[in-house]
């Protein structure tokens, strides 16, 4: 009962990271009223270093600190997975809509394929080939309905939503490589911290519009800080600890259906059909993206896959 139970609340954890991560879109689009995307970003990234330090302090074991060359790379993902990335998604969700956006990002997965298939030349089966193809024609749908609805404007957010995925699959590439032998809390911590001062610098130009935002602004800056920065990451951390990693990633296909949701219930945005249906098939593609097919002599010698924490 004890293992059924904490696989239970494995998976309600990283469903509930999933719906955090993808309430982040809504509530960013109703902090751009009153907020440059550049400052959101800077004001989040930095209330979630100064917790994730705080959460550094209060660690009974402390982590061993990265060497000097371990941690250039550490900061160079960190560049690139916070501060341009998300430069990148704040700009696009102030031109384009909330659902857009939580569609577009479904295809991140199959983009870090694509890269790695290109710099690593790494072999992609038939399946994986089919389910790229799928979600090129899911994520050309929402665009084009995008551009349809919203004219040029709405077209050119959900471009720069797209470059933000391929700096994303960068990202990855690199942080899996930088956090070679590094804890989860404290790569991101390092990684939060030279994010957010790199968000610092990229928002002087919107110094001169700058004003303090109200109480509902700060409580929603506030909520995307300590809920879709932290909370999210401690709550995804926690049960995939618990299970296998694909399991997690296919869990994480919800953001995409949740982030609908919260566009039309939070933005009272409109979802037409050719949205809905271009999710769809972006969500099925990277589905069938995500299926690893081997040979039943692979299947004999496989090592068995017990959950992270249980090899730990």
């Amino acid at each position: 009962m004890d293992e059924g139970r904490a696989k239970v609340l494995a998976i309600c954890s990283v469903v509930m990271a999933a719906l955090l991560w993808s309430s982040s879109y809504s509530v960013t689009k109703l902090v751009l009223t009153d907020v440059g995307p550049l400052s959101i970003g800077a004001i989040r990234f930095m209330l979630a270093a100064v917790l994730l330090g705080i959460i550094m302090l209060l660690r009974r074991n402390p982590a061993v600190r990265p060497d000097a060359r371990r941690r250039r790379l550490i900061y160079l993902s960190g560049l690139l997975g916070i501060t341009a990335y998300f430069v990148l998604e704040n700009i696009g969700v102030e031109l384009s809509t909330a659902s857009d956006a939580s569609l577009i990002v479904a295809t991140y997965p199959l983009m870090t394929m694509l890269l790695e298939l290109v710099v690593f030349r790494a072999r992609m089966p038939p399946l994986r080939v089919g389910g790229v193809l799928l979600a090129t024609l899911g994520a050309f749908l929402v665009v084009r309905n995008g551009a349809d609805v919203g004219g040029s404007g709405r077209w050119t957010g959900d471009v720069l939503l797209l470059l933000g995925g391929l700096v994303w699959a960068g990202y990855n590439m690199l942080g899996k490589y930088a956090g070679h032998g590094q804890d989860a809390v404290t790569l991101t911590y390092y990684q939060t911290m030279v994010g957010a001062a790199g968000f610092l610098f990229a928002s002087l130009p919107e110094l001169k519009h700058w004003r303090v935002p109200d109480a509902t602004t700060s409580a929603l800056l506030a909520y995307l800080a300590v809920a879709c920065s932290v909370g999210a990451f401690l709550l995804y951390n926690y049960g995939l600890r618990r299970m296998a990693s694909s399991v997690a990633v296919n869990i994480l296909n919800l953001v995409p259906v949740f982030g609908v949701l919260g566009a039309v219930v939070i933005n009272a945005e409109t979802v037409r059909l050719a949205q809905v249906f271009g999710g769809v098939i972006i969500i099925a593609g990277v589905t069938l993206g995500s299926v690893e097919h081997r040979s039943p002599a692979e299947k004999v010698t496989a090592p068995r896959t017990d959950p992270v924490s249980e090899r730990v």
